[in-house]
């Protein structure tokens, strides 16, 4: 049944988004956070359609912890989920990303209408004064930042790299730093075409101010909360959070 459902989501989403690229492309003269409302409807259609076809939920714990001023989201990568969920979870968003992924036909165009922040990772110093610049013309904007540490998707039960840019980031425009761990690749894995059914979690962290810290010390402490929270973040016990509040899909 999981190869019956992910085929069959795989082919509405083949036939749905050139479509919801003309809305796209259609919304391009709004402001860019309006415009972001239109193109996160994608996201928001291909989350149901996980849901109801392959069965996949989410849960949040620590949503009283996600802050009302613009933030950066510093969280683990294992899926293409959390690409598509953060813009369910979190306020509008641009993602800090490498510049190959908006050559990618109809997705990537469609990531380049969300202003997002596409850097040349090879280019060191460049790409932090970049990412610096830009981050902080989005958050004058009103978005939230997101930024995968480990710069790529890393299988369950496995760490990366938690490379310094999201916390040079945070530390040069003073937003707050809002920690997420997550089991997404436990369900739909790196590069797998197979989505199975169950509930991911979500957890968030409570937000770190980085006034007077240095981005090596705010990156070590993002990476300790992190890894430190997926050793718990499988756990289907609810009351292994304590005082935690859970918020289902929006959907229901």
């Amino acid at each position: 049944m999981p190869v019956l459902r992910s085929t069959l989501y795989s082919l509405l989403q083949i036939v749905i988004t050139p479509f919801y690229f003309l809305i796209v492309f259609a919304a391009f003269p709004l402001s860019p956070i309006n415009r972001y409302r239109i193109t996160s409807g994608w996201a928001h259609l291909m989350l149901f359609l996980l849901r109801v076809i392959c069965g996949v939920q989410y849960r949040v714990i620590g949503a009283e912890h996600i802050p009302q001023a613009p933030s950066i989201i510093l969280s683990k990568h294992q899926s293409a989920w959390e690409t598509l969920a953060f813009q369910q979870i979190f306020p509008p968003q641009v993602w800090v990303l490498k510049k190959e992924l908006l050559r990618v036909p109809f997705f990537g165009w469609g990531l380049a209408m969300n202003s997002p922040i596409a850097i040349d990772r090879s280019s060191g110093k460049t790409a932090l004064k970049q990412i610096v610049e830009q981050g902080k013309d989005r958050l004058r904007q009103g978005f939230w930042i997101v930024v995968f540490p480990e710069g790529t998707r890393i299988a369950p039960g496995k760490k990366g790299k938690y490379h310094i840019g999201g916390a040079w980031l945070a530390t040069h425009t003073g937003a707050p730093v809002v920690p997420v761990a997550h089991n997404a690749g436990e369900f739909w894995g790196k590069n797998a075409f197979i989505k199975h059914p169950g509930t991911i979690t979500v957890s968030v962290g409570a937000p770190i101010d980085p006034g007077c810290m240095e981005p090596g010390a705010l990156n070590a402490m993002v990476e300790t909360w992190i890894e430190t929270e997926m050793i718990h973040v499988g756990d289907r016990n609810q009351e292994a959070y304590d005082g935690s509040k859970t918020i289902p899909n929006a959907e229901g």
